[in-house]
């Protein structure tokens, strides 16, 4: 095991969550002004309700199939009866139209994002930045859903970068499950890594900003004169 191994698969991730947390607390404490997305809606509406409508409806399943995928061990799905076949359908079909639909989702905000003049005027270099890192994790995460797993089909997640990503929680990491990960599956993880670390300093933040006051407000009346 080398010195980049070392780094990308336990220096660099345990770098990446810190920044993300202390970077969510200093701004949270310092730039609460800014703690959310600015909005573009009034410049350009069609494309953003779609994109951001097929995004949003794709994204959550997706995260929740890296949570299954990523957190419950593979013994535990055996012992609920989910056997490798069912898992494998799920994670494959499912997982691959959620992550389409969260792809194409994405093409239209970053299209929009560059193409429309006013639109790009009103976007920071972080609102096109996290758009573009966006996009490739989305890319690398289908490449290796559909491509990798159909020219290796003995590659098994469950024991390698499950096994791996556990293990950085309890304080245990093991660089060496990730010596025999198909590259585009390293790229996809390390690609995520790097979103969570800059994670605090972009738009991204707003998804903590939940607007739970908005269900116990009062009813806002309108008269006409």
């Amino acid at each position: 095991m080398n010195m980049l191994d070392q780094f990308l698969w336990v220096i660099f991730p345990y770098l990446c969550i810190t920044v993300f947390i202390i970077g969510h607390i200093y701004r949270y404490r310092v730039d609460q002004m800014n703690w959310t997305a600015k909005s573009s809606e009034f410049v350009e509406k069609k494309q953003l309700r779609i994109g951001s409508m097929m995004f949003h409806i794709g994204v959550l399943p997706v995260i929740a199939g890296h949570v299954v995928g990523l957190g419950i061990p593979k013994s535990w799905m055996h012992a609920l009866g989910i056997n490798d076949h069912m898992y494998h359908i799920g994670a494959v079909y499912i997982g691959s139209f959620f992550g389409i639909l969260t792809l194409l989702g994405m093409l239209i905000l970053t299209s929009r994002r560059f193409t429309k003049k006013n639109v790009r005027r009103l976007s920071s270099f972080s609102d096109l930045a996290v758009n573009v890192a966006l996009l490739l994790i989305i890319l690398l995460g289908i490449y290796s859903t559909i491509v990798t797993n159909a020219v290796e089909p003995s590659f098994d997640y469950r024991t390698t970068i499950s096994v791996w990503f556990r293990h950085l929680f309890i304080f245990q990491p093991d660089a060496s499950y990730m010596q025999d990960v198909p590259l585009s599956f390293k790229l996809h993880i390390l690609s995520g890594f790097f979103i969570f670390g800059m994670w605090p300093f972009t738009r991204l933040v707003h998804v903590w900003s939940v607007p739970l006051r908005y269900f116990r407000r009062s009813y806002i009346l309108y008269r006409k004169q």
